[in-house]
């Protein structure tokens, strides 16, 4: 039996899909920018489907931020455009770990998160650091009378677009998560690098940044637990956005084979191309079974469904790879011309096995888990 989901989030995705309709026209624009583009921020901003990334407490729509929620909105959103899609997310990936901070610092930002006025972004990496967190080197120190944030941050999503960092700091013997507003004396961003699928990202420089005690988010060293509960909350939403994406590929093949005919029949109808539809349409269903039941899991209780939320990440990126790249295929030379939605979609679906943890991680942290306790 399908996935069936409930009434409110077919709802949800509904909403998500006429909002990315109304903003189809100019994707090719949106997902070709290094800044904001205003009509999308604009767009989703009077959509109100950014509260769904906040708690209800602090101008969000739902009592916490449900997963099942996050993840059809970003099926329906990537389905049309990278940009608006990445848009939606980084509001909850970067300031999901708010909620633990200090409330004077919470009230002051989340509402605003949740309105789209604030931009947020989550600075974790650095030149030297990807998947091993804990030897990140940029650090926060105590003295007169507040935080001292130093380092480097690179390949960071919002970089030079973002009103505020979740900056991951070491501090003594732990890490802590530092907010550190964008305008503060001694940040510094520098754009780029440029990727394949065109992408808000660059390199923030944090020298002697100054903020007062409250900015730091939760108490010293609890920088990990707070991180773990936003993967644990967003992690399953990547797949969606994945699913999105291949869907919207196997869209373009299928509307490309049923309108071409060669040697008196529709190419849906010659060679292999029967079987590579239908071995898309097969796996892009059996990725979102997946990915709703994962949701569904980190819904009820995320920490524990991480594992699941990991397997769905990875099986519907590599879902979308696939499906792609099949797509491609089958549409011929069609397939490869630039600037066209199927280019798009190929160029966007290949850093999605890398972004939220690379797959081959994952499978090793799954790995893990299962042997646990085992030899």
């Amino acid at each position: 039996m399908p996935f069936e989901l409930p009434p409110r989030h077919l709802d949800l995705r509904e909403r998500a899909t006429e909002l990315a309709e109304r903003l189809r026209p100019g994707a090719d624009r949106a997902d070709a920018a290094t800044g904001i583009d205003p009509a999308t921020r604009d767009a989703l901003r009077e959509s109100g489907l950014v509260r769904l990334t906040v708690p209800a407490a602090h101008g969000g729509e739902d009592e916490r931020v449900d997963p099942l929620a996050v993840t059809v909105v970003r099926e329906a959103l990537m389905a049309v455009s990278a940009h608006l899609d990445s848009l939606f997310a980084m509001q909850g990936i970067g300031g999901f770990a708010l909620s633990a901070a200090a409330p004077r610092i919470r009230d002051a930002w989340l509402p605003r998160v949740a309105a789209l006025d604030a931009i947020a972004a989550l600075a974790l990496t650095e030149p030297e650091i990807g998947s091993d967190l804990r030897s990140v080197a940029t650090r926060v120190t105590e003295g007169d009378g507040g935080l001292v944030v130093s380092g480097r941050k690179s390949w960071i999503t919002n970089a030079g677009a973002a009103d505020f960092y979740t900056v991951l700091c070491r501090e003594g013997d732990g890490h802590s998560l530092v907010l550190v507003p964008a305008d503060a004396p001694g940040v510094r961003v520098e754009s780029g690098p440029e990727i394949i699928a065109p992408h808000i990202l660059g390199t923030v420089f944090l020298d002697d940044v100054r903020v007062p005690p409250d900015h730091r988010i939760g108490e010293p060293g609890g920088a990990f637990p707070l991180v773990l509960r936003t993967l644990s909350t967003f992690r399953v939403s990547v797949a969606g956005s994945a699913v999105g994406l291949a869907q919207a590929a196997l869209d373009e093949a299928v509307r490309h084979t049923t309108s071409r005919e060669q040697f008196g029949e529709p190419l849906a109808r010659l060679g292999p191309l029967p079987h590579l539809l239908g071995t898309s349409w097969m796996e892009i269903e059996s990725a979102r079974a997946l990915t709703y039941t994962a949701a569904s899991r980190a819904a009820e209780d995320p920490a524990a469904a991480l594992p699941w939320s990991s397997m769905a990440k990875v099986a519907a990126t590599e879902t979308a790879g696939r499906v792609v790249d099949r797509c491609v295929q089958m549409m011929g030379r069609f397939g490869l011309v630039t600037g066209s939605t199927i280019e798009r979609l190929y160029r966007n679906a290949r850093p999605m096995r890398i972004y939220e943890g690379g797959n081959e991680v994952l499978t090793g942290q799954l790995a893990k888990t299962l042997t646990r306790g085992r030899g």
